[in-house]
Order: structure tokens, then sequence, then C-alpha cells
């Protein structure tokens, strides 16, 4: 939530982009007691991938958030989404790649290049080159030189960022299963430029953004703060190296305030905004568990979301 040039972490995705069912099948296998993710032979046979594709599946699963940052362990998240009775164990509401998305870009200690990329990146069109060489002079200004990536791996992080994020074209020499979208394009978050030769990363209105989630990431950012009120402007932009749910949802001002609005009347009694000195805030009237907004979300015993 908060970057911290201490604890960084860069290419340990393997080269792999995050893909469809990975996280499900990853999840699930950690759920059985019986299975042991760090023996190589078993895991490639119980997920049918090669060993590094099952490195990289045990790293999204950290980066997700969906496993303990320091254990093989479900996370409570985890347990909520993925199991076999969770909120969406197959990823089938684009609000769980929503939700997906924020735990991802704000682990700053396992996911440094993500944060950086949705928090302090504002570029709106960029080529892969311009983004290596932006990341590259992040890290000089802010991480010591003796823990720095080697260039290779800083190039790996550079070139799967958009490519995670934006709808890619066939190609005759990629194969079928390389060729395959991270589920994390149908954000369109990122597109292709119209020449091909970079990136367009906009901020625009994300009508497929439900309230539910963005309620569930502003809740997380005010109590990782431990604050009860927040100008919308720090909302909108990443202050002090902490995450902003403007930023990673790349929300024009009139969109995140228009969803704040609707926001407040989802769960009510929660949130409240008020014009402060000048200042549009806004206001944590109850303290409340996020994880009730997904639940409201999902309409899973939405009768017994209490405040």
């Amino acid at each position: 939530m908060k970057f911290n040039a201490d604890k960084v972490a860069f290419g340990r995705h393997e080269t792999f982009a995050l893909r469809y069912s990975w996280l499900t099948k990853g999840f699930q296998a950690i759920k059985d007691t019986s299975f042991d993710f760090s023996n190589a032979d078993e895991a490639t046979v119980r997920l049918g991938v090669g060993k590094n594709m099952v490195s990289s599946i045990r790293y999204w699963l950290r980066a997700c958030q969906m496993i303990k940052q320091d254990s093989l362990e479900p996370s409570e998240l985890g347990d909520l989404i993925l199991t076999e009775n969770g909120l969406d164990p197959y990823l089938e509401d684009e609000a769980t790649l929503w939700l997906l998305h924020w735990l991802l870009a704000t682990n700053a200690e396992q996911a440094t290049a993500w944060f950086w990329f949705f928090n302090k990146f504002h570029r709106p069109e960029f080529t892969g080159l311009e983004l290596q060489i932006a990341l590259s002079d992040f890290l000089k200004e802010n991480i010591l030189k003796g823990k720095r990536p080697a260039a290779n791996t800083l190039k790996s992080d550079a070139f799967l960022l958009p490519k995670m994020y934006s709808l890619g074209k066939a190609s005759r020499k990629t194969s079928s299963e390389e060729s395959l979208d991270s589920p994390l394009s149908l954000l369109r978050l990122v597109s292709n430029a119209s020449d091909d030769k970079g990136f367009v990363f906009k901020a625009r209105a994300r009508p497929s953004l439900p309230v539910g989630i963005l309620a569930f990431a502003v809740t997380q950012l005010m109590q990782y703060k431990g604050i009860n009120s927040i100008p919308i402007e720090e909302i909108l932009y990443s202050r002090d190296n902490h995450a902003a749910p403007g930023s990673v949802f790349r929300l024009t001002e009139v969109d995140l305030v228009t969803k704040l609005e609707q926001m407040v009347g989802f769960i009510k009694g929660i949130y409240e905004i008020r014009e402060t000195a000048g200042i549009h805030q806004l206001y944590m009237l109850k303290n409340i568990d996020a994880k009730k907004f997904l639940i409201k979300h999902y309409d899973l015993d939405a009768q017994e979301v209490v405040i």
C-alpha cells in the first residue's frame, strides 16, 4: 500500500504474465493439505505446467495477495474469493479482475514495478523503451545502488507490464498458449498505440469498475493510513508514496467523484462527502470491514451486512 525502498521485488514472475486459471488452480492446490508446492516434480504434475511456470503461479498468488506474503498459506481475501464456494473462484465477474488489479498494483513489496507504474508513472503515451528508462530513473532516485535489480530483470518487468494490460495481436511466430492475453487485459487500462509502436495509458471513465470494488479500495487505503477523512485529490493521485485508487484504476476526476457519490449510498451511514475550507473531502463516519463492500457487490448474504 506504500512504497518502501527497503522492501522491493522485481522479476519474480519468471517472464510469464498472469494467465487465466492460474490463480484458481494454484490456490485450490494450496488448499489441499496433501499438496507440496515446494516439490517441483509434484507441482508440475498437479498444475500441468513447467517448473518455471510453477514458480510464476506461486509468485502471482502472492503478488495478487491471494496467499500470505511470507508463506504458502491462503490469505483471508484468497479464502473469500477463490475457495470452491468463494465469491468468484473462476473469475467470472469482471469485478474480481478489478479487485485483483487493485491488490497487485498496491503490493509495493512484492510487485514494486506494478506499484510504480500505476501510482507514479503518468505518461499518457509511451514506448517500451521509454517505460524501461522511466522505471530505471525512479529506482536510481529511490533505491540504493546495491539493492537495484539487474538491467535484464528491469527490462523483463518493463516488457511484461503493458503486455499484461493490453490486448495483444496473435502472431504466426507465437504459440497459441503464449498468445493468450492476461485476464487483466479485459480492464482496458493500457491499449496499443495506433502506430503499433507504443502504448496509450490515459485516465478515462471506467463504467465497468463497480462501486463496491472502489469502496473496498478506498476503505483499505484510509484504514492503512489510520485516518477518517481524506481530500478527494489524495484519492485521485498518489501522495507520500501511498497507493491511490484514482491512479490505480486510471480514473478521470469527474468519474472518480461520480463513483464516490454513488459509494456514499452503497452501504449507507459509512461515508459522506463534505466541503471543508474549499476542499472536498471524503469522511468515514463509522469503521467497517472493507470486505463487506465485496460481499455487498457479489450479493452473497447481503442482508447480513451490518455496520
